[in-house]
């Protein structure tokens, strides 16, 4: 695969909601719980202060996206917030990576200064050992902080990393 990342377009809009709901769906990464539609999705997308499409360059299939926006307001403004999405199947190869230092170099060209990841789930051990390859921080533990699709309560740990 050759990943490419590009800015997010309308023309995206089917597949990125197709990957974002799946995660969503899946229950254990995203605090949403509802899907988006046609509708929303574009919307939703287009609302962000950026939408990066992942997609490879030899067949243009869409493989992941991220969407980063202001975690805050005012005197904590300079802090983003982002979400990370891989398309089912082609999860492992990297393209997570990818997004995560697209993001970053995002960021920076939006002027903000720290990236802050409020929700990392516990049980997330992919993010969690791709954030701590990348020179994330940890912020702590917020015991039972986040409610998994099954009802029961994993513990989110807080990142951040300047950017």
């Amino acid at each position: 695969m050759n990943i490419k990342i590009r800015e997010y377009d309308r023309e995206d809009s089917k597949d990125a909601i197709e990957i974002w709901n799946t995660v969503v769906e899946e229950g254990v990464a995203f605090p949403q719980e509802d899907c988006l539609t046609e509708e929303s999705g574009d919307e939703f997308f287009r609302g962000q202060t950026y939408t990066g499409i992942a997609y490879d360059e030899d067949t243009q299939e869409i493989v992941g996206l991220y969407i980063l926006h202001p975690n805050n307001v005012g005197r904590c403004g300079h802090i983003c917030n982002a979400s990370y999405a891989v398309k089912k199947g082609l999860r492992g190869r990297h393209i997570g990576e990818q997004l995560v230092l697209d993001c970053k170099k995002q960021a920076h060209k939006y002027g903000y200064r720290i990236l802050q990841f409020n929700a990392v789930v516990r049980t997330n051990h992919s993010a969690l050992h791709l954030y701590e390859k990348l020179g994330f921080h940890q912020l702590g533990v917020i015991p039972r902080g986040f409610r998994m699709k099954d009802g029961h309560y994993e513990d989110i740990i807080p990142h951040y990393c300047e950017v």
